[in-house]
């Protein structure tokens, strides 16, 4: 699967090994297409975004990646904003914006993004710029099989591209920007480098934008957008200026199809839901649903078997659906059935923790975090430096640090801290091939997460301080010889400071 949108010059890795980088819709059926006059009134509203963007390198993180440029497309809403794909502008340090049919590029800043919808708000400086740019309105999703025009500026070419296809179908997708499990339209059409984030266009509204595709493989060119809905709720989020993303009641939950699995959590051969297989601790769910509950339904609207809701007539998707289009606040009706007993509770949505799994997710626009302790470079796991090992990250990445991927976090532990390398000196003689080791205790202390592990460090009293994994390998530094070489080791390999930017001023280090 591939994220649409970027020129060939700047590549992200995806969630598959399949997952690349592109960005504009070609169909075969383009060179047929008819441009009428509505969809030229259209094309003044299209732009063209160039970036200039240094993310951070995760294997060395106090430094930043070689810059480079790519391109991507958008389109002007209301409010004198520019609505495109947040992968066209992430970890952005220099963005600017083209008209149709201009020369000039425009400075333009990020009002706002949401990387988990790939969708971002882009504002001009000048406000000259919007003179001739009329803000083109969110539309509603389309039927299948209703005729579609996709405009960007794919690579190969300056101009604007207007395309047309065919919406096949809408359901769930991994979106290859950020990893979530949203809805997303499908077009039987090619995305190629450059047209990331270009709109949808039917009936002279936006159907949605433009955002990955699948490629190679065994299936025809697909191209996957984001629909209204989903670019409803980040317009909604991004009203108040601040983010809050898509909720979550703090549960999980897994098909209910079998019928001997449903006879024995109590259910009636007419009923139908999902079986709750974990509850998280300090969620909306924690204290009122249960292992083993079955959630027949959802806000009234019933739970199939195989976790699926009708939202219309011809659509169909998972009821996770229902709980992303609420904002943090909103309540939701479950009814549900516990040994049998059918019932119904109200949850509140809040703010998703910031992590259910020992990994933390892949973030963006953020500095990494790290702490070298007697030559060691410490890091908490997570997505960004698992795919810092490539493309094909899936495999090439250590099985270790993927098998954690899996792991259910809890308040005991949060999250996992690597032994990502060791900066090779006298303190840490015997352990200069430690690499990608994660740390399980400290002195005989458990690792809650990287605050913790960093606390632990700061305050030693110990003479010695002993590391140890789950297998058993210990890896020991003398403390006083920790201190006393640091400035000597930075110094050797050219490292500014020994821990991440902030990182003492982060909460969580406080005394708990």
């Amino acid at each position: 699967m591939v994220a649409a949108g970027f020129a060939v010059t700047r590549w992200r890795y995806s969630l598959f090994a399949a997952l690349a980088f592109c960005g504009v819709l070609t169909f075969s059926s383009a060179a047929s297409a008819q441009i009428t006059e509505e969809i030229r009134e259209i094309e003044s509203s299209i732009v063209k975004i160039y970036t200039t963007s240094a993310a951070p390198d995760y294997f060395t993180p106090w430094r930043l990646m070689t810059p480079s440029q790519s391109s991507g497309s958008g389109a002007v809403v209301a409010g004198n904003r520019i609505l495109t794909n947040a992968h066209v502008v992430a970890n952005a340090s220099y963005v600017q914006v083209q008209k149709h049919n201009d020369p000039e590029r425009y400075l333009a800043q990020v009002h706002f993004i949401s990387h988990a919808s790939d969708l971002a708000l882009l504002e001009i400086e000048d406000p000259a710029f919007f003179d001739d740019t009329p803000a083109l309105a969110i539309g509603d999703l389309p039927e299948p099989n209703t005729e579609v025009f996709v405009f960007g500026y794919p690579v190969g070419g300056r101009t604007l591209s207007v395309t047309k296809g065919i919406l096949s179908r809408v359901e769930q997708q991994v979106y290859a920007h950020s990893g979530e499990y949203l809805l997303a339209g499908q077009i039987d059409a090619a995305i190629n480098p450059g047209n990331s984030g270009g709109p949808v266009i039917v009936d002279g509204k936006i159907a949605g934008v433009v955002m990955q595709s699948v490629a190679g493989g065994r299936t025809e060119a697909l191209g996957y957008f984001v629909p209204p809905d989903i670019l409803r709720h980040m317009l909604t989020d991004a009203s108040d200026g601040s983010y809050d993303g898509f909720p979550d009641l703090g549960f999980r939950s897994q098909d209910l199809e079998s019928p001997a699995a449903k006879a024995a959590y109590g259910l009636q051969e007419e009923q139908s839901g999902v079986l709750v297989i974990k509850v998280f601790s300090n969620s909306p769910a924690d204290g009122i649903l249960q292992e083993n509950d079955v959630v027949l339904s959802i806000d009234g609207v019933p739970i199939a078997g195989d976790s699926t809701i009708s939202l219309s007539r011809t659509l169909q998707t998972n009821y996770k659906h229902a709980i992303d289009l609420k904002q943090i606040g909103d309540e939701v009706t479950l009814t549900l059935s516990r040994h049998g007993e059918v019932r119904t509770v109200t949850l509140t949505a809040r703010r998703r923790q910031e992590n259910y799994s020992l990994v933390r997710g892949e973030e963006f626009d953020a500095i990494p975090e790290y702490y070298i302790y007697g030559g060691i470079l410490f890091v908490p796991l997570n997505m960004n430096l698992i795919k810092r090992w490539g493309a094909d990250w899936t495999r090439s990445a250590p099985v270790n640090l993927l098998h954690a991927r899996g792991e259910w976090s809890s308040p005991e532990r949060r999250e996992m801290v690597v032994a990502l390398q060791v900066l090779a000196a006298d303190v840490n003689l015997g352990y200069h091939d430690v690499r990608n080791w994660i740390v399980d205790t400290v002195n005989g202390h458990p690792v809650r997460d990287f605050y913790d592990f960093v606390r632990q460090l700061r305050d030693n009293q110990d003479e010695f301080v002993v590391f140890r994994g789950d297998s058993g390998f210990q890896l020991v530094v003398d403390h006083d010889q920790a201190l006393s070489s640091e400035t000597d080791i930075l110094q050797r390999y050219r490292i500014p400071a020994s821990y991440s930017e902030g990182l003492f001023q982060q909460p969580r280090l406080v005394a708990q």
